[in-house]
């Protein structure tokens, strides 16, 4: 099930992908904070009774309404129909429509790495603390899939990723 924050996320990258495309600037702490706001999401879903990930979620839909607004801005060089048409996505997002579907993160191989984010893949010995791992994508601004038990895939601007992966290669070393 999608909740409609994970929609209208999804809404807004995809419309930040389209911006890229006709070569417009997306200022910087956009993709990073997009990165954020997605793992904020995806915690939740986890458990959408935790009282700390129920405050995240409420973080990180403010956020996204911050990076709505500056994504729509810079979208109206495009011309009304242009936002008109996003606006209309984001409308049917926010009452629960299925705009877009996520790639499923069961799949071995993710087809759709976020627009201008580097990937990297981690296949570790053991399973391991899932928290401690979020917590580290999470301040380093990358997304983190858990494809399963003892393989994690993470999204994010390749300096991001390289001090994530450098962070999370304590957890190799242990036994």
């Amino acid at each position: 099930m999608s909740l409609p924050a994970e929609q209208n996320w999804l809404v807004v990258n995809n419309l930040i992908s389209d911006l890229s495309k006709k070569g417009y600037e997306i200022p910087n702490g956009i993709n990073p904070e997009m990165g954020l706001i997605r793992s904020s999401i995806s915690s939740y879903k986890r458990d959408p009774s935790h009282p700390d990930l129920i405050n995240s979620l409420a973080k990180a839909e403010m956020s996204l309404s911050n990076v709505q607004g500056t994504v729509l801005t810079i979208a109206e060089e495009e011309g009304d129909e242009y936002v008109d048409y996003w606006l209309d996505l984001l409308k049917k997002a926010m009452m629960g429509e299925e705009v877009f579907e996520f790639a499923k993160s069961r799949s071995r191989f993710l087809v759709n790495a976020p627009p201008g984010l580097t990937t990297g893949r981690i296949n570790l010995r053991v399973p391991l603390a899932e928290e401690r791992v979020q917590e580290i994508a999470e301040w380093n601004g990358l997304i983190i899939e858990f494809d399963d038990d003892v393989t994690i895939s993470l999204h994010g601007d390749k300096p991001d990723l390289q001090v994530g992966l450098k962070e999370m290669g304590s957890f190799f070393l242990e036994d």
